[in-house]
């Protein structure tokens, strides 16, 4: 009976172990260090309310599209949450007509609802960036 137990509870391991191996590459993934980069400026724009650095990154149509009226309507609902700390988790990417979309959860220190954060990335400028 304790030989069972022991070759039983052997599996077990051994099956967590390979699961884990094939999950934390997933959830240890992170965002290559200049789109994370980007990202994080991009949102401490939203907070300056400066539209030059907004789409500083941005490829013709975001440059094009973006106004200091939708800027100052984003910085008025979320700066002063980012003002008061978040955390950004990369969660992965989205291949979407012919652009990378990069999502991060933004969990904020005042413990209300979290955003996802979509960033949309072709050529190596940002066409869009989304918070949900």
């Amino acid at each position: 009976m304790v030989q069972g137990f022991r070759a039983l509870a052997r599996v077990t391991i051994c099956a967590f172990a390979a699961a884990l191996m094939l999950v934390a590459p997933i959830a240890f993934a992170q965002a290559p260090a200049q789109i994370e980069t980007t990202m994080r400026n991009m949102l401490a724009a939203v907070q300056a309310k400066s539209l030059r650095d907004f789409v500083a990154a941005g490829d013709a149509s975001l440059k094009a599209g973006m106004t200091q009226r939708m800027l100052d309507g984003m910085s008025a609902e979320l700066a002063p949450r980012l003002n008061q700390g978040y955390t950004a988790t990369f969660l992965g990417t989205l291949n979407q007509e012919g652009y990378t979309v990069y999502l991060w959860k933004l969990a904020f220190k005042d413990g209300k609802d979290d955003l996802l954060v979509t960033m949309a990335v072709k050529d190596g400028k940002v066409g869009g960036l989304i918070l949900h």
